[in-house]
């Protein structure tokens, strides 16, 4: 359970009301070189915040549209809150994407200003040159000569000037709650992608349902990994650390993690199930070269039933890899691997699987350490409710899910938020099954499972976690394949995509011919504890990486086309 109960009606409330209560606590711990840090209070970043707006307003941005985009960094929160706080409609912006489509999306979304990371400067010179958008103002997050550029830093310091002469604009700003202020693009082509209009109270009822769930506080040190655009980092890694006074430090990088959580003492990160899947793999692996996995396996027999706290004390050298201090780590954005989940569990880490969408701001469930089931993604949150829509004979439907905080709709769509939205519930287009005591295991995409004529399902997802396990497999996509008529069955097909030094020293394959027969040799082994309708009746191998949105989801669609 959460260490505080701040009840908050908005963004803006939230700050208010946490200004004392966190002034002097470090808000952020930021490397400006090798062991040389600047520590930023909560205190200093509400006053940045209140200068910023009050600058923005200024420029003439009140009601107006403002988008950012730039890499994990303050100074892109800063833009974040100084324009939901007051100002107008923020637009995080995925700094992944090529510039064409961020091209249609500052159109799209008709923006006014774009505040941006140095790196974007050529490009958000280019689009505002256009005369397709409704572009006004560019606010660099760092330094530059042009012009036609305003920097934040100065901005923050125009409006501490304004602040000083009675200008109070952005600090009465009155916020309506149930109106939108943020616009988020679902991943996708931006032809396909939609706009989810969200509002105040849509994230701060997530915000404080996780507060009442998970005990994070501001003794706590975050670090920031996943993208800022995406909902769930912005709301944990960013949002939720001002509600509670945490400290905040960035990830410099994939490369880095493992040294940034030792560097800056972390207590608690999200990151995405491909981290911890290689993390502990590489552990495993490390403790078999030291013949040491033996000892491990028999003290994880020993303590299976002790608390974490026991177990942490027994794997003591296991938790100093990521730097002593972890008291929580939440996986999200995909199917964690049920064994990598519970190995975690076993050296006494708190690691806890999460579910939400950009639709439902984000959280809808999480594991937490007493309510914790390998392979589940735990219970809902206090004010979420969900059930299942068209339950078949396993026990499997649609997950649908009711609460404050689903989203407004989907932005000049009404079609599809009325698909997406029946008598108030958010049909998430997940599968899942629901146990007797709540736990919501996700079985796959609807979109994406097979159905064989007998009406059975076959779940991708599940096919693709136990391939991937393969050793020298990267990934796989799993699809179904009709031959010849309708009256045929769908056969199951695999694409793997394997790493050529791995299968020379692990199977001494060398050809494409050996790596594939000694692929679906392994892949047999599958087969054999599967049901014979799961079986894969054939492997297409490559080196080229799958196809994928900028959240590494797989487009099935587009990867079938391409086979």
């Amino acid at each position: 359970m959460g260490k505080y109960n701040i009840v908050i009606n908005d963004l803006k409330d939230m700050l208010n009301k946490t200004k004392e209560m966190f002034a002097e606590r470090p808000a952020y711990k930021i490397k400006v070189a090798p062991g040389e840090y600047n520590v930023i209070t909560h205190k200093e970043v509400r006053e940045m915040i209140d200068a910023l707006g009050t600058a923005l307003i200024d420029l003439g941005l009140k009601g107006k549209r403002v988008a950012v985009i730039g890499e994990n960094r303050y100074e892109w929160g800063l833009a974040y809150m100084a324009t939901v706080c007051g100002t107008g409609t923020i637009v995080p912006l995925d700094k992944a994407l090529p510039e064409n489509e961020l091209e249609d999306l500052i159109e799209r979304s008709e923006v006014e200003a774009i505040c941006y990371s140095a790196k974007y400067e050529e490009m958000v010179l280019k689009i505002k040159s256009k005369a397709t958008n409704s572009l006004k103002y560019l606010i660099t997050l760092d330094s530059s000569s042009n012009d036609e550029v305003y920097s934040q830093k100065e901005l923050i310091e125009k409006g501490k000037k304004l602040i000083e002469q009675g200008n109070r604009e952005f600090i009465d700003a009155v916020i309506n709650p149930d109106e939108m202020n943020i616009m988020l693009f679902t991943s996708g082509t931006t032809s396909t992608s939609k706009v989810v209009a969200l509002s105040h109270k849509n994230i701060c009822s997530n915000l404080m349902d996780i507060q009442a769930t998970l005990d994070i506080n501001e003794e706590d040190r975050v670090l920031s990994f996943l993208p800022m655009h995406h909902v769930f980092e912005c709301t944990t890694g960013l949002l939720y650390s001002l509600l509670v006074g945490s400290q905040i430090s960035y990830c410099d990088g994939i490369r880095y993690i493992m040294e940034n959580l030792n560097e800056y003492k972390i207590t608690f990160a999200c990151f995405v199930p491909a981290i911890y899947e290689n993390v502990y793999k590489n552990i495993v692996k490390n403790l078999e070269k030291a013949g040491k996995l033996e000892v491990i396996k028999m003290l994880e027999e020993k303590y299976k039933d002790a608390s974490l706290a026991e177990k942490k004390a027994v794997f003591k050298d296991i938790h100093n890899l990521f730097g002593g201090e972890i008291r929580l780590f939440v996986s999200g954005a995909a199917a964690l691997d049920k064994e990598v989940a519970q190995g975690f569990r076993n050296w006494g880490f708190n690691l806890c699987q999460g579910y939400g969408l950009t639709e439902t701001s984000p959280v809808v469930a999480v594991e937490t350490e007493e309510n914790f089931r390998a392979g589940s993604i735990g219970k809902t949150l206090p004010h979420v409710e969900v059930k299942l829509d068209s339950v078949n004979e396993e026990g499997i439907g649609e997950l649908m899910v009711k609460g404050p905080n689903v989203m407004l709709g989907y932005y000049g769509n009404e079609e599809a938020t009325k698909e997406a939205i029946r008598d108030g519930w958010f049909y998430t287009g997940d599968l899942a099954k629901i146990d007797e005591e709540g736990y919501i295991y996700i079985c796959g995409r609807k979109k994406s499972v097979i159905v064989l004529k007998n009406g059975k399902n076959i779940f991708p997802e599940e096919m693709e976690t136990l391939i991937n396990k393969i050793e020298g497999v990267k990934e796989s996509f799993v699809f179904g394949r009709q031959k010849s008529d309708d009256t045929e069955d769908i056969k199951i097909n695999a694409k793997i995509i394997f790493d050529r030094a791995s299968m020379e020293e692990l199977y001494n394959a060398k050809t494409d011919d050996e790596i594939q027969k000694a692929l679906f040799n392994k892949v047999k082994e599958i087969n054999d504890i599967m049901p014979s309708y799961k079986a894969i009746r054939a492997i297409i191998i490559s080196e080229e990486p799958l196809i994928k949105t900028t959240t590494n989801k797989i487009k099935r669609l587009e990867n079938l086309k391409n086979i």
